[in-house]
């Protein structure tokens, strides 16, 4: 049984050192359901997968791919507040995006 998360979120954009990138940033209860799922699997397998993150099948339009969400948090916090989903060009195109638009993401947790 899988859990699903959907969420309307604008999309930003990022600058860093190798490129731009595009993002949501997933808060809220929305969070916390793939804290949870994050905590589940740690538990279920003894591990946690690489910075922390969760596999999912994520969603916008009729644009399916499969990703993952890395968490975010600060110093202070040991459990994440936000989760982050990369948005690609590819995505971008298919669905007509630009930063700033309110964009629907269903996230299947796996």
């Amino acid at each position: 049984m899988s859990e699903t998360v959907c969420a309307t979120l604008p999309l930003t954009r990022w600058q860093g050192d190798r490129g731009t990138y595009h993002l949501v940033v997933i808060t809220g209860n929305e969070a916390e359901q793939i804290a949870m799922h994050a905590r589940l699997h740690r538990l279920e397998y003894g591990t946690q997968r690489g910075f922390g993150s969760v596999k999912v099948m994520a969603r916008i339009g009729e644009t399916e791919w499969k990703s993952s969400v890395f968490p975010q948090r600060s110093r202070s916090d040991a459990e994440a507040k936000e989760w982050i989903l990369l948005v690609s060009k590819r995505v971008m195109r298919a669905e007509d995006l630009a930063e700033g638009d309110l964009v629907t993401v269903e996230l299947e947790l796996l």
